[in-house]
């Protein structure tokens, strides 16, 4: 409307022009004003050189480059193994992790351990009775683990059923949750999740990072007694209601250590503080941005990521017993069934905000319908295909990619120069997923084009420059399948 002319007509200019352009093999006018657009081999195939030249680090930008983001994710409490629902974080907030770095952020990976309240102390409570040979308390935690944790205790302590009252539930409450924190630590190393920082509720308290916050907080006036309690003005941020820091008994609220935490984030210098926090946490959402404006900061420098449930199915029932653990399915129950690489795959695969049903069998198997195993495949596939190559003596050769002009090859290459635009996507959108189904259709695309494109000579046949370009086409196609994967934590192997 603005030039006075129909889309259609409007849309031949462009085409003119366009066709004029290096590299564009044709610009055809489609429809009412489209424009189908057809580049030359030589032109659509560069983005081979690009990705060997780049190596592993194909597909990274500077376009986070400064931001400083702490990332929490997991911080379960340490009362009991880690849960399927934990599990799930361990793999995409890592995931998530690798992808931000991959933009250039620095990141801090940090797991926050509740080792204060109340469900510390039903912890040791259970321990004491499992080492009294007593019946779990009504409120209590329950499972093997907690027979072998007992155990554990009194191997280090033999005394501690003997000691005063008071000090026996401190004896096993400090050495059982050291004792099931170093097993939660390990499972997630296992599991490839490992952390930058270990913060400990407890040392809120203790260290008086509480006070100095409520503190900082009285200053900004967003602080005000009622009641005989101490209160933060968080509705006047946002939140539903204002929340109690410390109670009438004088005791601190559970929010006085998320406000403390927050306080600590900040004066580490983050610019951004994502959390990732399970089904069950909505109302933190508003809650957290709350405390951040009440201390002055804009509430979008927190971000709260919330995962939704996960459901194991076994020959189409669903899973809900843990060997060691009780009642809940745990991640060594996940990666025992199926492995890490399936476990970290189908974990990160579906958006968070979806449910999702683990089908054991299907996750464990050795094919196509199992999406990591056909990823893997792939990769596996093309590093056969170059060691074959080395065999008969051809060496992939990017002075001839003007050759790619096959329909296949051209796909694939639209595919794998595809891949700085996802990892960007899904690093801004704080999505992974975005990885794993790109890297499926990659796959899909690679095997379509080895069935109809011969890669290297056979019988006879003597090399050509064909084959030496289809040949760094694979290398290149595999390299960006590596690096996708290495982004997820799983495995790109050589031989399957």
């Amino acid at each position: 409307k603005k030039v006075g002319v129909n889309p259609r007509e409007l849309a031949g200019w462009l085409a003119g022009a366009l066709s004029e352009a290096d590299g564009v093999a044709s610009a055809e006018v489609a429809g009412p004003g489209f424009i189908n657009l057809r580049l030359e081999a030589s032109a659509q195939a560069k983005i081979v050189n690009a990705v060997i030249d780049a190596g592993d680090g194909f597909g990274h930008s500077d376009a986070l480059a400064g931001h400083k983001i702490n990332l929490e994710f997991v911080s379960a409490n340490p009362t009991g193994p880690i849960h399927i629902g934990g599990t799930r974080w361990a793999a995409v907030g890592d995931a998530l992790g690798r992808l931000l770095s991959t933009q250039g952020a620095a990141v801090e990976r940090e797991y926050y351990f509740n080792d204060h309240g109340a469900q510390i102390d039903r912890f040791a409570s259970s321990l004491i009775a499992a080492a009294q040979g007593e019946a779990t308390p009504e409120d209590g935690y329950a499972g093997a683990y907690i027979n072998d944790i007992a155990a554990q205790v009194l191997a280090k302590a033999p005394d501690a059923l003997s000691l005063p009252e008071a000090e026996m539930r401190e004896t096993f409450r400090a050495i059982g949750v050291d004792l099931m924190f170093t097993h939660i630590k390990a499972s997630l190393h296992e599991f490839g999740t490992d952390f930058d920082v270990y913060t400990h509720e407890d040392s809120m308290h203790t260290s008086g990072r509480v006070d100095q916050a409520i503190a900082r907080l009285r200053e900004t006036g967003n602080i005000y007694e009622k009641d005989g309690a101490t209160w933060l003005r968080t509705s006047a941020f946002g939140d539903d209601k204002d929340r109690v820091v410390i109670k009438s008994d004088g005791k601190p609220a559970y929010i006085a250590g998320d406000i403390a935490y927050y306080l600590d984030k900040r004066q580490r210098g983050f610019d951004l503080c994502i959390y990732m926090l399970g089904a069950d946490h909505h109302g933190y959402i508003a809650r957290l941005k709350a405390v951040a404006a009440a201390f002055g900061d804009d509430p979008a420098t927190v971000e709260v990521l919330i995962g939704q449930m996960v459901n194991l199915v076994r020959d189409g029932a669903p899973v809900r017993m843990s060997k060691r653990a009780g009642t809940v399915i745990t991640l060594d129950d996940l990666v025992e069934a199926i492995g890490v690489d399936a476990a970290r795959y189908s974990l990160i695969r579906s958006s968070v905000d979806t449910p999702i049903d683990i089908d054991l069998a299907l996750w464990s198997s050795a094919s196509n319908e199992n999406p990591v195993y056909y990823v893997q495949y792939a990769h596996a596939r093309l590093s056969a295909l170059a060691r074959n190559a080395t065999e008969l003596g051809v060496v992939p050769d990017t002075g001839h990619l003007e050759l790619l002009s096959h329909d296949k090859e051209g796909t694939l290459l639209r595919s794998i120069g595809e891949f700085p635009r996802v990892l960007k996507t899904a690093a801004s959108l704080r999505e992974p997923h975005r990885v794993c189904r790109y890297l499926e259709d990659l796959a899909g695309d690679y095997h379509r084009f080895y069935d109809s494109c011969r890669v290297l000579p056979q019988g006879d046949e003597q090399p050509t420059d064909l084959h030496a370009a289809r040949l760094a086409l694979c290398e290149a196609t595999r390299q960006v399948i590596a690096n996708g994967l290495t982004i997820l934590g799983v495995t790109a192997p050589e031989r399957m």
